[in-house]
């Protein structure tokens, strides 16, 4: 099974938010990604719209309807009664829940399953009955017990946070430790039926061992290195450098 690339377009419209001008463009560079043969757009909007704005989502979710019908639209955030609506009125493919507090620069921890299973459980069952697949987002080292709670919330898959993993760019020992906990985890969402999706600070060079230990992996949700890359071989190199890493 072939594992999907979700570019996250944040880091491009944080980049437009330093000036009050309509470029870098967000819709513009989401279809070179997809022309490239990327799988879907991944996109958070925070409540202080500080790169993703509420007012991109419908124009994102035009372009995947009347441009890449094969394509997801893939929107995250914090589940408040806010971005419940936020999500219900731009209908994307996937919902991925994360626990952000709003003042935070960016995901770095995954859900408790066991303290917040009633309240999870209820915002999954309002996504689901609009037709949404739902993914939570997922501890490297969550344990099986925690895995047991995440299924019973009623979401479709996890997200695995790789943030530690990324970290570890340049410590070859502690990369190993990580992608141990990371395929564990991975083993244990696999056997509950939950499908996996990972994310946060994976490269070209860091996927491919990544892919290996998670043959069932589903998808892949990049955008700060992918941003970074695109610097040195422009949007459209940049995706298909990940698609290879992927093994696409």
């Amino acid at each position: 099974m072939s594992v999907k690339l979700s570019v996250n377009v944040n880091a491009v419209a944080m980049l437009r938010n330093r000036r009050d001008l309509p470029w870098p463009n967000v819709v513009d560079l989401s279809r070179q990604a997809l022309e490239a043969g990327a799988h879907g757009i991944t996109v958070h909007p925070r409540p202080d719209q500080r790169h993703i704005r509420f007012s991109d989502l419908a124009p994102l979710r035009a372009l995947i309807d009347d441009e890449f019908p094969d394509a997801e639209f893939n929107i995250e955030g914090y589940p408040s009664d806010d971005f419940l609506e936020l999500v219900i009125k731009n209908e994307p493919d996937q919902v991925t829940l994360v626990p952000d507090d709003p003042s935070q620069a960016t995901s770095d921890h995954g859900w408790d399953f066991v303290g917040k299973g009633n309240y999870l459980y209820d915002r999954v069952s309002r996504l689901k009955d609009r037709g949404f697949r739902v993914s939570l987002f997922c501890d490297p080292d969550a344990g099986e017990d925690m895995i047991a709670r995440a299924k019973e919330t009623g979401a479709d898959r996890v997200e695995l946070y790789t943030g530690p993993y990324g970290g570890c760019f340049d410590d070859a020992k502690e990369a190993a430790h990580q992608i141990n906990l990371l395929g564990t985890t991975a083993d244990y969402a696999k056997n509950a039926g939950l499908g996996i999706n990972a994310g946060h600070d994976l490269t070209v060079a860091n996927l491919p061992a990544l892919v290996e230990r998670v043959p069932h992996l589903a998808e892949v949700s990049i955008g700060h290195g992918l941003t970074a890359d695109a610097l040195e071989y422009g949007y459209k190199g940049a995706v298909k450098r990940f698609l290879a890493a992927l093994g696409n």
